[in-house]
């Protein structure tokens, strides 16, 4: 296992700070009002020193779009893969405890980073195309995580009403960048019981 230098390290919370600010500028202005002096002076560089780290401003948010997109698959997978260890998903008892997983690491996800989820619903468009087709093809992959469980849950409902069922919880989950600011314990609770509410509802 290699170890990274300190210059290794410091390049990378360079970029990490880079896709923090980004969200947050993104997110408050919206991707097209944002310049790439606005992201340097957020962390403190030159317009021109955030090249070192990114091709440009399409690509600082592809990554910031891109990364989070691969993270909650991977995320979901490992949820998964430990609560399940027998995976696939075969049984009720099986598919609540991987929906009540995936539920919590979403609502997680969503309290945590709120400019991501508005960056998301509003630039989802301002993508270069293959790295829009990039991010859905990694989203589609998660809900489908989510339709596995719940179609033991609900072994008569058909696929498309499933992934119907999923989106309308990621709906409430999603709701933290809109909704008033709680403390963040009571927010994920109640995120977590309407969610897994829409998911365990008979049909």
């Amino acid at each position: 296992m290699s170890i990274a230098s300190p210059r290794e390290r410091a390049k990378a919370e360079r970029r990490d700070a880079l896709l923090s600010a980004a969200a947050k500028l993104f997110a408050e202005r919206g991707f097209e009002r944002v310049s790439l002096d606005d992201l340097g002076a957020a962390v403190g560089v030159s317009g021109p020193a955030v090249y070192r780290h990114f091709a440009g401003k399409q690509a600082v948010l592809a990554a910031l779009l891109v990364d989070a997109s691969a993270g909650l698959l991977d995320g979901g997978r490992a949820v998964i893969a430990a609560t399940v260890p027998d995976d696939p998903v075969t049984s009720i008892l099986d598919a609540r405890r991987a929906l009540a997983a995936l539920v919590a690491f979403h609502v997680d996800f969503a309290v945590e980073n709120p400019d991501v989820i508005r960056v998301q619903s509003a630039d989802l468009e301002s993508l270069a195309e293959a790295d829009r087709r990039t991010v859905r093809t990694l989203q589609r992959q998660y809900v489908e995580l989510w339709v596995d469980a719940l179609s033991t849950l609900h072994p008569d409902s058909p696929r498309p009403l499933l992934r119907t069922r999923a989106h309308a919880a990621f709906g409430l989950m999603n709701s933290t960048p809109h909704s008033a600011r709680a403390a963040a314990r009571e927010t994920r609770a109640l995120l977590a019981a309407m969610a897994t509410s829409a998911l365990s509802a008979p049909v």
